[in-house]
């Protein structure tokens, strides 16, 4: 099962062991990680999952579609490794991902 770390503004880190197929805001959701509230449920009709990615593993996932490129344009705190965690599908090769939460948070 792959790893995940999310980085909290502060620094503070959780790192959790996600299995395949899971999501980023998923994960997060199950386990009360911070700055992820996911008010659509995963459907990718907002963007308070928002994540920023570790560079290094940003050019690892699958390009954003059309949809969440639109939606990321709303999501504060945007930056060029912006994604939706409900739009990062956990795999065996992503073992190690590093996200960080946005300072000014998604929605709350």
């Amino acid at each position: 099962m792959p790893n995940v770390t999310y980085i909290q503004p502060d620094g503070s880190r959780a790192t959790l062991e996600v299995r395949s197929g899971q999501s980023v805001m998923d994960a997060a959701l199950q386990a009360g990680v911070p700055g992820i509230v996911a008010e659509c449920g995963g459907s990718c009709s907002c963007a308070t999952c928002h994540v920023h990615v570790d560079e290094e593993w940003f050019v690892r996932l699958e390009p954003p579609t059309a949809i969440e490129v639109e939606l990321l344009e709303f999501a504060a705190d945007a930056r060029p490794t912006s994604r939706l965690g409900c739009q990062i599908i956990l795999a065996p090769e992503l073992d190690g991902l590093t996200v960080h939460t946005p300072a000014a948070g998604n929605g709350r």
